[in-house]
């Protein structure tokens, strides 16, 4: 869940941001009369090379910009081609001085000393809009017996085609995409049939999302802003569902292992007390966001390249059909029929490659060491990407190409391929995500086939990768 809380990417958001960072670019300006000096290594000097860019803003504009266009990649590749650096340089964005550690070596070495020589490391954003939800969320996952649930994400799907999905008629990926995730993540982690709560929950969402990694101003109209007033949004309506959980498991209504909301009722914190209501609506909040915007991400793009591959279409079709004769009429799905989908996950794993979902995460050095030739000293705060090794024709030949087969036999180099991180914080709502896209990618492949309203679609990211009109597609019944 780690991976999950880091999910979104540094996004300008308003206009009101844009004109504060012109501002503040506007007076360090003034008064330093020029650029920060360039902290290039020389040779007596063990630190990486790079550059700290503007004062206060550092180079975080131009980070934006290649962001939002699709080119993060670009952004680390110009540098450390620059700077000649073995995969490793200094900049400086979100207001923090960064190492940027990429390609294999740097992915391994992140995830084999985790707690070693670095360690998780939040942003003021996070630590501000999340709070305390990273001293609990790692465990629930790992407790939760997650595979019954299948039946249940299945119900969830099925309801959505019904009611939301309209054949012969635009359909929004995204949105139908995301009202699912919130759907699904409402009744595993509330307990909530109540389709009102995707409608109160959704908004609030898209707010957190973006401001999660934007610029720390909490001035009214930025999207840090928006961002805080949406974490207090939710917080009041989960602690109304909270005390009712409270009330209907003291007369018996609810059980306590129901679902996460239960289970958080009665867990106790390190002080031998039960966890107090607002740090329940804490811990539920960046699970309900772990369980939203990522994954909805995921479920558009892989729509996407079903419509623009109709033979990895058909091959999806064809796996999913094997699936469903093995089933009685009306059976839910369960963990054995998702082992089954071995080249619909292969599909996943390669929409995964091409548009990680998440961009990559950040970690503080507690322990000096050494990569690439150069010292990075305790304190430093390092940032690295999914996308710079997913890209790497070292690592996937003719990269660009949609090509499921990759992940055939033993797959990827270890560590190339880390759209759910690595190690011990390697995402432990892994096993989340492959459920809830595997059904997502039955249900609707089993009704629909679909064709693209808008081919060629330009991509954006902000803070997830997504379509800009949100991929319009009409949905075609199969005549079967």
């Amino acid at each position: 869940m780690e991976q999950y809380l880091f999910s979104s990417a540094f996004v300008m958001g308003a206009s009101a941001t844009t004109l504060l960072i012109i501002i503040f670019s506007f007076l360090f300006h003034s008064n330093s009369k020029q650029k920060v000096a360039s902290i290039v290594g020389h040779p007596h000097s063990r630190s990486p090379p790079g550059s700290r860019g503007w004062p206060f803003i550092g180079e975080t504009l131009d980070y934006l910009s290649k962001l939002r266009n699709g080119n993060i990649r670009e952004f680390v590749v110009e540098r450390a081609k620059k700077y000649g650096s073995s995969n490793v340089f200094t900049t400086s964005i979100i207001g923090h001085p960064m190492t940027i550690m990429c390609g294999v070596e740097g992915n391994k070495l992140l995830f084999h000393n985790e707690n070693k020589l670095v360690k998780v490391w939040f942003p003021y954003t996070i630590e501000k809009i999340f709070e305390k939800t990273h001293v609990f969320v790692l465990t629930d996952f790992e407790l939760m017996a997650l595979f019954k649930y299948i039946g249940t994400i299945d119900n969830v799907m099925q309801l959505e085609l019904k009611t939301q999905w309209k054949p012969n008629k635009p359909a929004i990926v995204r949105d139908l995409s995301g009202r699912y995730t919130i759907g699904v993540a409402c009744r595993l982690f509330l307990g909530s049939r109540d389709s009102s709560m995707i409608e109160k929950l959704e908004k609030p969402e898209k707010d957190i999302a973006a401001g999660i990694i934007s610029i720390p101003i909490d001035f009214p109209g930025t999207t840090f802003n928006r961002a805080l007033k949406a974490v207090k949004k939710i917080t009041t309506l989960l602690v109304e569902v909270i005390r009712q959980r409270k009330v209907d498991l003291a007369i018996g209504n609810a059980c306590t292992t129901q679902d996460i909301l239960s289970e958080m009722v009665n867990a106790i914190d390190e002080n031998d007390e039960l966890l107090k209501e607002v740090d329940i609506a804490t811990h539920l909040i960046g699970l309900i966001h772990g369980g939203y915007d990522p994954i909805r991400c995921g479920l558009t793009f892989i729509v996407k390249y079903l419509a623009e591959f109709p033979q990895v279409y058909d091959l999806v079709f064809r796996e999913q059909m094997e699936v469903k004769k093995s089933k009685e009429e009306n059976e839910a799905l369960n963990w054995e029929d998702l082992k089954k989908m071995k080249y619909s996950w292969n599909v996943v794993q390669e929409v995964f490659r091409l548009t990680p979902p998440i961009l990559g995460t950040f970690r503080e050095v507690i322990k000096d060491f050494t990569f690439g030739g150069y010292t990075i000293t305790k304190g430093d705060k390092i940032h690295w990407t999914t996308y710079y090794t997913h890209w790497d024709s070292t690592y996937f030949p003719s990269p660009e190409k949609f090509d499921p087969s990759r992940f055939d036999g033993k797959g990827p180099l270890p560590f190339s391929y880390v759209p759910f991180g690595g190690g011990p914080h390697m995402c432990p709502g892994s096993d989340y995500v492959k459920m809830v896209t595997l059904v997502f990618m039955h249900n609707i492949v089993m009704k629909y086939k679909w064709e693209l309203l808008v081919p060629n679609e330009k991509v954006v990211v902000d803070p997830h990768p997504r379509p800009t009109r949100g991929l319009p597609i009409r949905l075609l019944p199969h005549q079967i």
